[in-house]
């Protein structure tokens, strides 16, 4: 096996305990995680807040439940998947990375986790945004 496949399958492996922690534990009853400390400072919702939420959700296979708490994590979740499994393919093979994401695509992103972030905090969408 490669070396350079290391860092890949460590991260799948830390991602994998992290999803055992989150399905046996139930996030939704207090206690079991810490509250979110932007929200806990500043009483906004960050772009994070229902992420564990809605991957215990996912875990359970309850899709709606999971969009609920973050529907940006299920539109950039198959994004993060498709990323890894092109660097996992990358280093097995040895192949350099021969792409890396433009300017414009970077601010997109950037772009978009802003308004996310603002958006779920208007109280006009706070129902359909607010984890």
């Amino acid at each position: 096996m490669r070396r350079a496949v290391l860092a890949p399958l460590t991260t799948a492996a830390a991602a994998t305990a992290a999803a055992v922690v989150v399905l046996a534990l139930d996030p939704y009853e207090p206690g079991h995680f810490p509250t979110c400390p932007v929200l806990a400072l500043t009483g906004f919702f960050c772009t994070g807040c229902g992420t564990m939420r809605a991957v215990h959700s996912l875990l359970h296979l309850d899709v709606a439940g999971a969009w609920d708490m973050n529907p940006l994590l299920l539109l950039l979740a198959p994004f993060a998947v498709a990323t890894w499994v092109a660097w996992t393919v990358r280093a097995w093979s040895g192949r350099p990375r021969r792409w890396a994401a433009p300017p414009w695509a970077i601010a997109t992103v950037l772009v978009v986790l802003v308004a996310f972030t603002v958006l779920r905090n208007v109280p006009a969408l706070g129902p359909w945004l607010a984890p």
